[in-house]
């Protein structure tokens, strides 16, 4: 993307912006504050997700009762706890200037929702059987899909790096003496906050300084603002050159939740 694009893109954004007025509605807290995008309503969401999970347990334990094990958990812990991977908490990282100050790339722990497993440990005897249910359970959910062809070709085809914002807003955390990161995500991640099993960083000052110019820099530079706009431009001519493959991922979508809801109905 051109230097050029990038500044329309920016005015754009920036006229809504100074409508808004400063700090007032325009300010950025959430990745739901800039909108939505056209190729959101071709991708897997977030109920998408909670009913996936709740069908999958079912036929899990449903194909757990046939091995032997009739009383296997809907939502068990492994015999030993494993790693926690953190996903960012958006995809433009952290944008809210309180929280960053507070918290930095963490969260109040007196207010997190724990992810761990509510359900009792595993035997290693159901464990041994549990990868296989855990496969057939997945198949089932994607019978009559053609994953590579179609499953998610939204989420395929949208491009989100968007180097020439990364570039600005690296170099404004640089400035303020911190680490020149390439992109957002990668300091929200950054290892040195030392997350611990449930995901959570330790909070020190180090790290909540870093974020708090994470956030500035993004509200200095309107940089979630432009990614966001950049990606809205991408989605919406890729849309426009693939409509047949965007309709096929959509049905594909469709026929998954249809398979997710016949789980629901029978098994929930």
């Amino acid at each position: 993307m051109t230097m050029r694009g990038w500044r329309l893109g920016a005015a754009l954004l920036l006229t809504a912006l100074c409508v808004s007025g400063a700090g007032g509605p325009g300010v950025i807290r959430t990745a739901s504050d800039l909108g939505s995008l056209p190729g959101d309503r071709f991708d897997y969401t977030s109920q998408d997700y909670q009913r996936s999970k709740r069908a999958t347990a079912l036929l899990v334990r449903q194909c757990m009762a046939q091995r032997g094990h009739p009383d296997f958990p809907l939502d068990p812990r492994y015999p030993s706890d494993p790693v926690v991977a953190t996903a960012v908490a958006s995809d433009y990282g952290v944008l809210d200037l309180d929280a960053a100050r507070r918290w930095g790339y963490g969260w109040d722990p007196s207010v997190a929702v724990s992810s761990q497993p509510k359900g009792r440990r595993m035997t290693n005897a159901e464990y041994a059987d549990f990868p296989a249910c855990t496969a057939e359970a997945g198949e089932r959910l994607m019978h009559g899909i053609d994953v590579q062809r179609d499953w998610l070709y939204a989420g395929r085809r949208a491009d989100p790096r968007l180097r020439a914002a990364w570039k600005v807003w690296s170099q404004c955390v640089a400035e303020q003496g911190f680490t020149r990161y390439p992109d957002p995500v990668a300091a929200y991640s950054d290892t040195a906050w030392r997350r611990g099993s449930d995901g959570n960083t330790r909070h020190l000052p180090r790290e909540r300084a870093t974020a708090t110019a994470d956030v500035t820099c993004k509200r200095r530079h309107h940089t979630a603002e432009v990614w966001h706009a950049a990606r809205a431009r991408e989605q919406s001519a890729d849309i426009a050159r693939h409509r047949d493959r965007y309709a096929a991922g959509l049905e594909a979508l469709r026929a998954y939740r249809a398979t997710i809801a016949e789980v629901l109905r029978t098994l929930g």
